[in-house]
């Protein structure tokens, strides 16, 4: 079940990120290691993350993720390895919070899909996935809390 959307302005952001492109079923696979790097040289070279990780999916696929592990900093840094220096510009987007486990992920796109479509809202390829509360926070999964974003798309 997720949260009553809302319609917002997504203000620009810098991250590091690396971008992957994986069949559906390595994701288990590839995201902690990937996750380590970026955050490894958030840590090396802006002191931290700037706020909570996130991926950047650049379209949906059922049978591949082609997608940014990203990792928001404070400041530019330098790419290093497969890590690059993203910035993301500012957009209008709507947005909402599923609370669950990650295998409720897809029920949850597809409840704000349906949302999404019964506003009459036109959503760009791309969404944003943000781990506001995951496995570090503990292992009840009922706890977890995932930002689910679709940018919009301006209407003639």
């Amino acid at each position: 079940m997720i949260e009553t959307p809302v319609i917002l302005t997504v203000p620009s952001r810098l991250a590091a990120a690396i971008h992957v492109t994986i069949p559906r079923n390595e994701i288990q696979a590839v995201m902690g290691p990937t996750l380590k790097e970026v955050m490894a040289v958030a840590q090396s070279q802006a002191g931290g993350p700037a706020g909570p990780w996130f991926t950047h999916h650049l379209q949906m696929d059922p049978q591949v993720f082609d997608f940014e592990v990203c990792v928001p900093v404070a400041a530019t840094i330098t790419g290093t390895g497969r890590v690059v220096c993203r910035e993301f510009p500012a957009l209008s987007a709507v947005r909402t919070t599923y609370q669950g486990p990650y295998e409720g992920l897809g029920s949850a796109w597809g409840e704000f899909g349906n949302w999404i479509s019964t506003q009459g809202q036109v959503t760009a390829p791309d969404l944003y996935e943000c781990y506001l509360v995951g496995p570090e926070s503990g292992l009840d999964s009922s706890q977890w809390r995932t930002e689910l974003t679709r940018p919009l798309v301006s209407q003639p």
